[in-house]
């Protein structure tokens, strides 16, 4: 803690670190918080108690939040012909093929989002190894590889959010600004908390959440009460 500013230590003056905080006081305190010089993004931190090894417990998804993340994201779409033309008109921010992939095997990284008919994926699945480590590579699971690319471009640009457990079993996911409405951060923290809730691997026995967090882009941590 000492080698932090004094704004933040002045802020992590209000959270108990032993405590855990019904949601509606943890909004309250990250709203309080001094000198935050930009609309910061909140986010929410789950540890699970996750063996990622276990392919049933490697936990990855998408989900539309209540009031979106505050964000405008940068969607690039994979596809060709016809689907090229609904991909642009859903408003994809850049469309391709071999010259798209060619552009990002290059490195360029200037996107949220990649979408990809599922005809592209023997094209495209070079970029794995590219892709894969920015968690941004076209997936069925998360619904990035898709015959319907009008819905999902659509999704996407409006805030659809991606997640997918860490080797340590820890998910971390925006749940909007912290210029926005308490109620609307609490609508959206309730959902993800419920989201991630209703998704606990059927084979896993015993506790699920060995810890929750609230936070903004640079403020401490507020641990949350969620049993």
């Amino acid at each position: 803690m000492k080698k932090r500013s004094k704004k933040y230590r002045r802020n992590a003056a209000h959270v108990d670190p032993n405590k855990r905080y019904d949601l509606n006081t943890a909004v309250g305190i990250l709203k309080k918080f001094e000198g935050l010089k930009f609309d910061q993004t909140v986010d929410v931190s789950f540890a699970l108690f996750l063996d990622v090894k276990k392919a049933e417990q490697a936990l990855r998804g998408a989900v539309s939040l209540p009031h979106g993340i505050g964000k405008a994201r940068k969607v690039v779409v994979f596809a060709e012909g016809n689907e090229a033309d609904a991909a642009k008109a859903a408003g994809a921010d850049e469309v391709g093929s071999d010259d798209l992939a060619k552009k990002v095997e290059g490195g360029w990284m200037d996107f949220d989002v990649a979408i990809a008919v599922p005809n592209m994926m023997k094209k495209i699945s070079r970029l794995g190894k590219v892709l894969g480590p920015q968690g941004k590579m076209p997936s069925p699971k998360n619904g990035t590889v898709t015959e319907n690319v009008t819905q999902a471009v659509r999704e996407f640009k409006a805030g659809k959010i991606e997640y997918r457990a860490d080797a340590g079993g820890n998910v971390q996911v925006a749940v909007g600004k912290v210029s926005f409405p308490p109620e609307k951060l609490r609508d959206n923290v309730n959902f993800m908390i419920d989201h991630v809730r209703s998704i606990k691997p059927a084979g896993l026995k015993g506790n699920y959440f060995r810890r929750v967090v609230l936070s903004g882009t640079m403020t401490p941590g507020i641990a949350l009460d969620v049993q």
